[in-house]
This record gives structure tokens, sequence and C-alpha cells, in this order.
């Protein structure tokens, strides 16, 4: 199993809506609530979309100030997380779930929504794999 000293592998989430990206893979997670901090959001999101408990690891930071630019309005922030209770399943926005090996080519070959593929590049990066095939 995995864990914040060597984390070998990523939890992705395949989408069920909206139409346009139903079928393609992210990262799971949420929007943050007004009065809630990021992390409080993240503990929430993963709780109610996994049926989880995480410890939250390093921040994978991104280019802006909010995080990695979705969008022109919105921005997400990422965490490398260990699981330390539950197992995850795809109970809210997803149909399936897939752990995917860092070091795998599974993880180019995973139809990505494209905003989460330089996520993809950087959490690799901050779990000290080299560069791949992510495009």
């Amino acid at each position: 199993m995995d864990n914040l000293g060597q984390p070998r592998s990523l939890l992705a989430a395949r989408r069920t809506a909206p139409e346009a990206y139903a079928g393609m893979w992210e990262f799971p997670g949420g929007k943050v609530e007004p009065g809630e901090t990021c992390e409080a959001a993240l503990h929430r999101e993963l709780t109610e979309e996994l049926g989880i408990e995480v410890v939250l690891g390093a921040e994978v930071t991104g280019p802006l100030d909010q995080g990695w630019p979705l969008n022109a309005k919105a921005a997400m922030r990422v965490w490398l997380v260990e699981v330390s209770a539950g197992k995850p399943q795809p109970l809210e926005d997803h149909d399936e779930l897939r752990w995917v090996r860092l070091d795998s080519p599974e993880l180019a070959d995973l139809p990505w929504i494209p905003a989460d593929l330089p996520i993809v590049t950087a959490v690799r990066a901050a779990a000290g794999q080299p560069p791949a095939g992510i495009a």
C-alpha cells in the first residue's frame, strides 16, 4: 500500500457528468464551500465522493496562487494523501475508480480531462518519478 513517504500510485476517478466530461478521468475532490478551508473541503469531498478519510501530505503546487487552472473561472489545489480509513468507492459523480502506478504506461493511456494532464505530470514529479509520455 502506498504511503506519503513513498507514493507509487494515484487514484483516478472516471466522471459520469457533465456530458462533455463523462467517461474521462480526473482527480477526485470538489468545490470549497463558503467559510471552508481548502484542506477541510478536500477531507469532506473525499468522504462524500469516495467514503474515505485521508492524511494530507505535501501540496502539489500549481502555477497560480489559486493552484491549477481548470477554466477561466476555476482552479484546483492538489495534495498528496494517504488513505487512513475506508476503501475508496465511487459514491458520487464517478462510476469507476482506479489505482494507477505512477511509473505505468496506463497513466498516459487514460483519457484525462485536459485540465488535469499537467497535474498528472506534477504529481509524478512530486513523487520522484521522471517525466513520461503524458501530453
